[in-house]
């Protein structure tokens, strides 16, 4: 039963892979072919190598935008672009390796989910932009996402009503087959469109086609490997590669929690890695485990990774033998499977939630309009280092406490939150509540000096560093300097849940009568200096 039902949603997926892999070609600018083949072997690699049974690797909206607004960088003709796709793709690959080898598992939450949620929001707004010129019928105006919108208003009276109907007609069947999760949508879809081409003619009534893939890429003459093309192409491969990690990450921890499956972070990375390496191999685009499809074999009822295997397959047996029916596929119809793809990423709930939260919804804000403002490949950076900022930020701003007694008990929690805590006498309990690091060591210390001096009858001082599990050099030398200082003005002083790795780092810096005074709880620190 599994293995029938794994051939079912496989073939099912398979219809929704061959729209999409043209649709996000054109996206990139490339052939066909190359987001075909990639998908083909992309999948089949992932299947052998891979853990998440509901992955489906191919090409992407995100990773076909990123490598759009690489590629519109080149210089050059069909040549140096296909050396740039092969080089991109293959070092996206090694990137993936390296961080398996290097056990980087931790770099899947390197951006933050609520960055994610605003790039990807703010990416399907532009894609789905750069689709309204084929589903009105306009010539592509090119140039930004807002030139792009304001031409398709301005040529209003120019739109070609039966590209439109035709565009129309399959967003609206599109989202209507989603009511039953098991119909193969786009599989209906595709067919309908290319039966009504055929028997409406709609390419003589204006309507445009897709026309003959060619799936074997081109053979331009390419180019000699130069060492500033590597060095681009390299850089440029980092954020294609850190994309397609959050977005394939992302889409296979969500659809395995809801399964209960468990993934290992390091074996997915080799399995992209070797994906990718794949790609490359056959000239393809990048690929990662996008959520539609992804999604989409999952709501077919797939069982376990001979699922991909079966699409995979299935599409590679598409391509071959109905490539003339295929070339009758309304470009209109493209644009309707790529718009409902991306409705997902059009949700304002996940953003509208983070402002109900009053978390992170101002720097989920920005990375969207990163992207909708700076284009896709520098909408990417910023959303990097909005990420990394809103760490530093929250980590250099942490809070500090000042900690009380619960009772009689050995239990010390925040004065502020905690009414009934008593604080001892003449002890002041502090607790920073965040890790000590260089963004934050020294503002900390100063502010616990400044609070200590400023209250009457304090005596001796209590440090928590239990949020601590290590230190780097410049907290080390600001606790030091901290310490010779209070020392100085005839303060006690004591450091409570001090981790091993704190300890160690003192005695190698030769701070031993400072280890002496560590304790492994506040209630022994404190009983410490209320009984010397």
């Amino acid at each position: 039963m599994k293995i029938r039902a794994d051939i079912v949603a496989g073939l099912a997926v398979s219809g929704l892979m061959l729209p999409e892999a043209v649709a996000y070609a054109t996206i990139a600018g490339v052939g066909p072919g190359h987001a075909i083949l990639a998908a083909i072997v992309g999948t089949l690699a992932y299947a052998l190598a891979g853990r998440s049974r509901f992955a489906i690797v191919s090409a992407t909206s995100s990773s076909a935008a990123i490598l759009a607004a690489s590629l519109a960088t080149l210089p050059g003709g069909a040549g140096v672009r296909a050396l740039f796709l092969i080089v991109a793709v293959a070092f996206a690959g090694l990137l993936f390796l390296l961080a398996w080898i290097f056990r980087l598992g931790g770099l899947t939450g390197f951006i933050s989910h609520p960055v994610l949620r605003g790039f990807a929001f703010g990416l399907a707004i532009t894609i789905c932009v750069k689709q309204l010129p084929v589903l009105t019928g306009i010539p592509p105006p090119g140039g930004s996402l807002f030139h792009t919108g304001f031409e398709v208003m301005r040529s209003l009276p120019d739109w070609h009503l039966p590209s439109l109907a035709v565009g129309l007609v399959a967003l609206a069947a599109l989202l209507t087959l989603r009511r039953w999760p098991g119909m193969p949508g786009a599989l209906i879809v595709l067919v309908s469109g290319v039966a009504a081409s055929g028997l409406l003619d709609l390419g003589a009534h204006g309507v445009a086609t897709v026309g003959r893939i060619a799936l074997m890429p081109g053979t331009s003459p390419m180019p000699a490997f130069s060492l500033a093309l590597v060095l681009e192409t390299a850089q440029l491969a980092v954020p294609l590669a850190l994309i397609l990690l959050a977005e394939s990450w992302g889409t296979m921890r969500a659809l395995a929690l809801r399964h209960g499956d468990l993934l290992d972070p390091g074996r997915e990375l080799r399995a992209l890695g070797l994906a990718n390496l794949a790609a490359a191999l056959v000239q393809g685009m990048p690929v990662g485990a996008g959520l539609s499809a992804s999604a989409a074999n999952e709501a077919s009822g797939a069982q376990s990774r001979l699922a991909g295997a079966v699409a995979a397959l299935a599409l590679g047996a598409l391509v071959l033998f109905a490539m003339p029916l295929v070339a009758l596929l309304p470009q209109p119809v493209l644009a309707a499977v790529v718009i409902a793809a991306l409705t997902h990423a059009l949700d304002p709930r996940p953003i509208s939630r983070l402002w109900a939260l009053d978390r992170d919804q101002y720097i989920a804000l920005a990375a969207a309009l990163g992207v909708l403002l700076l284009g896709v490949l520098d909408g990417m950076l910023c959303a990097i280092l909005l990420s990394l900022a809103a760490l530093v930020q929250r980590f250099g701003n942490a809070r500090l406490a000042r900690l009380g007694r619960l009772g009689a008990s050995h239990d010390f929690v925040d004065a502020d939150r905690h009414p009934d805590a008593q604080v001892p006498a003449g002890i002041a309990i502090w607790r920073p509540a965040a890790p000590l690091f260089f963004a934050n060591a020294e503002r900390m210390f100063a502010e616990i000096a400044r609070r200590t001096l400023a209250g009457p009858g304090t005596r001796a001082v209590v440090i928590s560093l239990e949020e601590s599990s290590d230190i780097d050099s410049t907290a080390l030398d600001a606790l030091l300097d901290f310490d010779r200082a209070m020392a100085t003005k005839g303060f006690a002083l004591r450091y409570a849940r001090v981790h091993d790795r704190v300890r160690d780092l003192l005695h190698t810096a030769g701070a031993d009568a400072l280890v002496a005074r560590c304790d492994y709880s506040v209630a022994d620190a404190v009983a410490r200096l209320e009984n010397p």
